[in-house]
């Protein structure tokens, strides 16, 4: 049933793909597409309220909008008399919301008594057209399914273009190095690309087929989709393999492509980007009028300012795959991820949340959908992020638009992220508390996965182990671990791959850090310097 349902699925893409790709979008589209969804933001959520929410019997919200005794007429009278805000904050002190845990199908949901589990599927919008699915960049427990639907990708197009005007990018040749199916970032930059008239020239793409074996039914994905853009006319590149350590192969290729063209534009993960300009620097390859863009993990000063020594400017972004851009970089930022909020297709809360096992309070970030195309229907759903939310005028073409809103210092309060990959607590905590004291003796007090910098700004995951502990080999430690990811999804398998290649987590001997409130963090977080501020010293930064 399984295999006839994809059959299916992907047949109604190919069907769909034709049109996707003849009718592209242009900028003048695009702009006026961003001012009429500014414009309708309300009515655009309503309209999915209604339809995707209450007017849908198996949505997860309904339980919860029943105990909080809110009918659709009112929360239309609501959002009408004093706004979407406002009405959201309404809801959510009423307990309407998910936490990401429990959105991801980690976590009970309790409501009127009831305790019960949800899995990311419950979220899917019912009324998409799904055609392809891929799986969430980074290793978040079991795989969550995320329905790629061409309406989606259309809408995001728009954004795309109009970040691109503001940046100068727009027709720049590009190259992309990202993963294949089921990592989905690779067909989504070939696609993406071709809705806007400019694709890829090359796909790079960091693991091979020794790293890991994706199934067979992704393997013959990612080449029809290939082959059907192709077939539809458009010059989809094949994915060639570049290892993380081959990172000069890639620089070449850009700065030959700046010699022949003018102008080059690389997407990569922001570490992946750094690796990039330190392969330029050390090769003696000038990178002046490439852009490296990067995202998938927090941007540092470091980080920006070795790209810079290449020649390349920066450009960061701020996304997550179940919703696509959350904020596109500002063109005149006042630090290295200053980030324009998209408020077009999202509205975005900041909520207290208590970090789990902590005394620790952090403003999180709750967000809801508003578009009838997004992928999954989100009501106050918070994300392990929180960061700067503010309102001020920067002179950046984005700002004409309406997008005043300014989100930075942008952290997560309970993942870890190195290579773009992002690892949520409950998942590492299983080897911590478990798998690693079975192993190598002592307790879970013993052991701490520290998120950290190197000297030449490449994430870090340490992993502190007390020096009371008789460990005869830190790799063994290491592939612990790693075997331990291996063994989890396809989406820790993909980070398993990448931290392996790129040597990301290490040892140390070294007691565990403790609070100064007097609480070990399993994972804890190093507040980096360079984009320390006073609101960052109010939540996470301060017990580090």
């Amino acid at each position: 049933m399984q295999r006839l349902n994809d059959l299916l699925k992907y047949g109604r893409f190919s069907i769909g793909l034709k049109r996707f790709l003849r009718e592209k979008v242009t900028l003048e589209e695009a702009r006026e597409d961003i001012r009429k969804r500014l414009q309708e933001r309300e009515s655009n959520f309503l309209r999915v309220a209604e339809k995707g929410i209450f007017g849908y019997s198996k949505s997860p919200y309904l339980p919860l909008l029943k105990r909080a005794g809110c009918e659709f007429g009112d929360l239309r009278d609501s959002v009408q008399r004093r706004g979407l805000e406002f009405s959201l904050r309404e809801l959510r002190e009423a307990g309407v919301c998910f936490t990401f845990e429990q959105f991801k199908g980690r976590e009970p949901v309790e409501c009127d008594g009831k305790t019960y589990y949800l899995t990311s599927r419950d979220f899917d919008n019912p009324f998409l057209r799904q055609s392809y699915y891929g799986t969430t960049g980074g290793s978040t427990g079991t795989a969550a399914r995320v329905a790629f639907d061409l309406e989606s990708m259309t809408a995001q197009a728009s954004q795309n273009l109009i970040s691109g005007a503001a940046h100068g990018t727009i027709g720049m040749p590009r190259g992309i190095w990202r993963g294949i199916l089921p990592n989905s970032l690779g067909v989504g930059g070939l696609l993406g690309g071709a809705k806007v008239g400019n694709v890829p020239l090359r796909w790079f793409t960091p693991l091979l087929r020794e790293d890991r074996r994706p199934s067979l039914k992704y393997r013959l994905a990612n080449d029809w989709i290939i082959r059907l853009g192709r077939f539809y006319g458009e010059p989809f590149p094949s994915p060639e393999p570049v290892r993380l350590d081959e990172a000069v192969v890639i620089a070449r290729w850009v700065a030959q492509t700046v010699k022949e063209r003018g102008s080059c534009h690389m997407s990569a993960f922001a570490s992946m980007s750094l690796r990039i300009a330190i392969a330029a620097i050390d090769e003696g390859i000038d990178l002046t009028g490439a852009v490296l863009a990067g995202g998938g993990e927090p941007p540092t000063e470091t980080k920006a300012n070795t790209i810079r020594k290449s020649g390349a400017r920066y450009r960061a972004g701020y996304s997550f795959s179940e919703v696509g851009a959350v904020g596109r970089a500002c063109v005149n930022p006042i630090d290295c991820n200053d980030q324009h909020f998209m408020k077009d297709h999202l509205a975005l809360l900041q909520f207290p949340r208590q970090v789990p096992g902590t005394d620790i309070e952090v403003q999180a970030f709750n967000f809801t959908t508003l578009l009838a195309t997004a992928k999954k229907i989100l009501l106050n759903v918070e994300i392990d992020d929180y960061g700067t939310v503010e309102t001020r005028s920067c002179g950046c073409p984005m700002e004409e638009y309406g997008f005043t809103e300014h989100i930075r210092n942008i952290r997560s309060f309970r993942k870890l992220t190195g290579e773009g990959m992002s690892l949520v607590g409950s998942e590492m905590e299983t080897i911590l508390y478990k798998t690693l004291p079975e192993r190598y003796g002592g307790s879970a007090l013993d052991y701490q996965l520290v998120e950290e910098e190197d000297e030449l700004g490449f994430t870090k995951l340490s992993i502190h182990i007390s020096p009371r502990l008789k460990i005869e080999s830190e790799d063994a430690v290491i592939n612990t671990i790693l075997d331990g990811l291996g063994k989890e999804s396809e989406s820790a398998d993909g980070a398993r791959a990448m931290w392996k290649q790129a040597k990301t987590l290490r040892v140390k001997r070294s007691d565990p850090i403790w609070t100064t409130r007097g609480k070990l963090l399993p994972l804890h977080l190093i507040k980096l310097k360079p984009n320390r501020s006073k609101s960052d010293d109010a939540s996470l930064g301060k017990e580090s």
